[in-house]
């Protein structure tokens, strides 16, 4: 049958009745396409992929289920994959493409003959590429990350946007001390970050800081092998830096070094920082409840040592093995990548964007979004960083993400010595990945 069920586990966690097929025929549902996307369900994004789909169906006859998940994601995935029962299609995040690929979820894309696939951006097909220098996804959405920032706030304390590291700390310390809400009592701060472990937040945060400065986390040292480079003088520069907002200038928000982005979302929008360096999906978030006239979005300084550059990300079309809908599974994903696709995936300037830079160079941003804020984050990914194609990204992100928290989180840990030591972990994971 074309159809797969999902597992007694799945189907609690979801509230969800799936109907079996019969030998003499299959119900509506078993002959849809299935579709999994990393979004919270019955969000504004959740609601963007269904009208993805919908139009899919429309325009292609092929009808879809879409299932939205945020939380244990991937716990779900790999439930499926021992269940031999994996969704047709994956919408999920360019970094867990190693993962995927490495455990044989994934299926090889043809660039050449998938229709469309040469009007795509050459720096998203990198995001597609895996360890082997093959294709297993067909890129769908980018982004890459800037700074968004309380305009009000700024032009109270009376500073320029900042230009460099030293007029980053210097705005974050007006924040911080001088009552940019003018309420008459100091309960700001400079930054909010999401400085947590959870799913690396830690990492995650401070890459496009690394980046900003020359550093990465790995060097590529010939096909699928890399060497580790987290104690190189730009990574313990940058990591430095922020270690002394923590805690010399004191100008992040408190319980930061506990909080994912659910929470710092949060921090943000009630006023308690005014610095977020995010990606732009949530710039219409922001709008909505902190107010347009309020913030304005700037690119991510360049660093003292090197730059510029800033984290890139995005989502690939996963099409998932032991599907018996593989054609389907491809005009989806030719659907997704075509302008059509990506203008109901980008939704204008509304919330819940799930294509949030297209990747198709065939689409005028501009014209689909008036909000001129998203110009910033586009001219950023011009000199995006995306993590490496090693088979599995995700140690490599946990473990970074738990030694920067270390030291953000103990002032007294010199910076020097835990990337030493965090180099020394990265260099054994890539051995045990046989990357190095």
């Amino acid at each position: 049958m074309s159809r797969r069920l999902l597992g007694a586990a799945i189907i609690a966690s979801l509230a969800v009745t799936l109907t079996g097929c019969g030998s003499g025929g299959s119900t509506s549902e078993d002959n849809a396409l299935e579709i999994w996307i990393r979004q919270a369900p019955d969000s504004d994004s959740a609601k963007t992929a269904q009208k993805l789909a919908d139009a899919f169906t429309k325009a292609s006859g092929i009808k879809t289920k879409v299932v939205a998940l945020f939380d244990d994601f991937e716990t779900k995935l790999n439930q499926q994959a021992a269940q031999k029962q994996l969704p047709d299609i994956v919408i999920n995040d360019t970094a867990q493409l190693g993962n995927m690929q490495s455990q044989g979820w994934l299926r090889e894309v043809d660039k050449a003959s998938l229709s469309g696939g040469d009007k795509l951006s050459e720096r998203a097909w990198k995001a597609a590429t895996g360890s082997d220098g093959k294709f297993y996804a067909a890129p769908f959405s980018a982004q890459a990350f800037a700074l968004i920032v309380r305009k009000d706030w700024r032009e109270k304390v009376g500073m320029e946007p900042p230009q460099t590291w030293e007029d980053l700390t210097k705005l974050a310390s007006a924040f911080t001390e001088k009552d940019p809400d003018g309420n008459g009592q100091k309960d700001t701060s400079g930054f909010v970050i999401p400085a947590g472990t959870k799913r690396g937040y830690a990492s995650w945060y401070a890459s496009s800081m690394i980046y900003a400065n020359g550093g990465d986390f790995l060097k590529a040292n010939g096909p699928g092998k890399y060497t580790a480079t987290a104690n190189d003088p730009k990574f313990v520069e940058a990591v430095q830096y922020l270690q002394d907002q923590f805690c010399k200038t004191k100008t992040v928000n408190p319980g930061a070094v506990s909080n994912d982005t659910t929470v710092t979302h949060e921090v943000f929008e009630k006023g308690q920082g005014g610095i977020y360096l995010v990606g732009p999906y949530v710039l219409a978030r922001f709008v909505k409840s902190v107010g347009t006239d309020k913030i304005e979005v700037l690119p991510v300084p360049k660093g003292p040592s090197g730059g510029p550059g800033t984290l890139g990300e995005g989502e690939n079309v996963y099409m998932m093995v032991g599907s018996e809908m593989e054609d389907a599974q491809k005009k989806f994903a030719e659907f997704a990548i075509s302008p059509e696709g990506q203008k109901i995936g980008m939704n204008k300037d509304a919330n819940g964007a799930i294509v949030r830079l297209p990747v198709n160079t065939t689409v005028d941003m501009s014209a689909e979004r008036q909000d001129p804020r998203w110009k910033v984050f586009q001219e950023s990914y011009d000199f995006a960083v995306y993590a490496p194609p090693v088979p599995n990204w995700a140690p490599i992100r946990q473990t970074s993400a738990d030694a920067i928290n270390t030291v953000w989180a103990d002032c007294s840990a010199d910076v020097k010595t835990a990337m030493d030591g965090l180099n020394t972990k990265l260099t054994q994971e890539l051995q045990s990945q046989k990357a190095s």
